[in-house]
C-alpha cells in the first residue's frame, strides 16, 4: 500500500463558534453560527490533501471517547488510513473551543488538553513510515525527532508546520527538508521585516526550501533553486473564519509538491486553497476539491455545491458521528 503523506499529531475535537465580537466579563455576545469539525495542524492538513487526491494516513492517539470516534471516523470519510491511529484507553480526546468574532475577524481558542500519549518506536512503525513519499509534521517533539531521524534513512522528505514559535522546533531545523512557518513563527525568530535575508537564515540551518505565511500580506519564501519569491494573498473572497488557514494551506503544498509543481506554483495554489476555505465557518467545512480550486483559479468564483452541504454536516457533526458513509 503505498501512501503519498503520512502525518503524526494527536488529533483534536473543534467545536466553531462564529460570534459578533468577544464579550466583555459579564457581557453578552451573539452566537451567529456553530460547527463540530476535526481539529489539529497536522490532521486538517491531511484532510486537505486529501480531499485534492492525495493518499494520506495519520500516526497518533485519540482518547476512547466520543470526540476521538468523530476524529478517527472524519478521517476515514477522506479516504486517510487510520491504521496507525490508535484509541487511548481511560483518557479524553484534546478538545477546543475556535471563537471567530465577524467585527474583528479575530480568533480565539479556549483547550482542554486530551491524552499526551505520544507513539512509541514500535507504534510510530518505521516500516510505516518508509511507505510514504512525504512525512508532515507539527511542533518537533521527541516523537516527531524520531520520525525526522528515520525519514533520512529512507529517504523521505520531511515537511513541517512551523504554526507558533517552538524552541524544540527551532532546535531541530536540520531535520526539516521543507519549513512552512506562520506570521507567528516568524515574529517569534525575527523583529524586523527583512524578508529575504531571515528566509536565507533559516535555509542555512538545512531546509531546502523555506516559506513564511504572512496572512494579508501572503507569503514569501526560498524555493529549492535559492531563488526568493513572494506569492499575494487572494483578496477576492469573503472571509468568515480564518481557523485553519495555515493547516490547510500545508496539505495544499504537499499536494502541489506530489504533482511536481514549482514552489511558486504550488504556494500560489495552497493560497487559493485556504483562501475558499476561510468564506466559511471552521477548519475543514469548506476545504475544495481539486475541481473547485482550479475553477477559483480561472474564474475567480467559487462554486459551493458540495462545500455547501459539508457545512450544513457538520453543524450537526455530532449526530452524525456514525455515519463514516456520508459523502464529503
Amino acid at each position: 500500500m503505498g501512501i503519498d503523506i503520512i502525518g503524526i499529531e494527536n488529533p483534536v475535537m473543534d467545536f466553531n463558534a462564529l460570534i459578533n465580537r468577544m464579550p466583555k466579563p459579564g457581557g453578552y455576545a451573539s452566537l451567529q453560527d456553530y460547527s463540530w469539525q476535526g481539529g489539529g495542524n497536522v490532521g486538517s492538513a491531511l484532510v486537505a490533501a486529501a480531499r485534492l487526491g492525495a493518499k494520506c494516513g495519520i500516526v497518533g492517539f485519540v482518547g476512547d471517547d466520543l470526540y476521538g470516534q468523530f476524529a478517527i471516523d472524519d478521517f476515514k470519510r477522506h479516504g486517510i488510513d487510520v491504521s496507525h491511529l490508535i484509541k487511548d484507553a481511560g483518557n479524553a480526546t484534546r478538545f477546543c473551543m475556535c471563537l471567530a468574532e465577524g467585527e474583528t475577524m479575530e480568533r480565539s481558542f479556549i483547550v482542554k488538553p486530551g491524552t499526551t500519549r505520544q507513539p512509541n518506536d514500535a507504534e510510530l512503525d518505521k516500516k510505516y513510515l518508509g511507505m510514504t513519499k512525504y512525512i508532515h509534521l507539527g511542533p518537533m517533539g521527541e516523537t516527531q525527532v524520531k520520525a525526522a531521524i528515520w525519514a533520512r534513512e529512507l529517504g523521505v522528505t520531511v515537511v513541517d508546520d512551523a504554526g507558533y514559535f517552538n524552541p524544540d522546533t527551532d532546535a531541530h531545523t536540520d531535520l526539516i527538508d521543507i519549513f512552512v512557518g506562520s506570521k507567528h513563527y516568524y515574529s517569534g525568530l525575527f523583529k524586523d521585516e527583512n524578508y529575504e535575508k531571515n528566509c536565507r537564515s533559516v535555509q542555512k540551518r538545512g531546509p531546502k526550501v523555506v516559506l513564511f505565511t504572512l496572512g494579508v500580506k501572503g507569503c514569501v519564501g526560498i524555493n529549492s533553486d535559492d531563488k526568493y519569491f513572494t506569492v499575494p494573498a487572494f483578496r477576492n473572497v469573503s472571509v468568515v473564519d480564518t481557523t485553519g488557514a495555515g493547516d490547510v494551506f500545508h496539505g495544499a503544498f504537499i499536494f502541489g509538491l506530489l504533482q511536481g509543481w514549482d514552489i511558486e506554483k504550488t504556494s500560489k495554489f495552497s493560497s487559493a486553497v485556504s483562501a475558499i476555505k476561510c468564506t466559511r465557518l471552521g477548519g475543514r467545512a469548506a476545504i475544495p476539491d481539486y475541481k473547485t480550486v482550479q475553477h477559483f483559479l480561472k474564474t475567480g468564483k467559487i462554486d459551493y455545491t458540495e462545500i455547501d452541504k459539508r457545512v450544513a454536516f457538520y453543524r450537526d457533526g455530532m449526530s452524525n458521528t456514525q455515519s463514516e458513509q456520508c459523502n464529503l
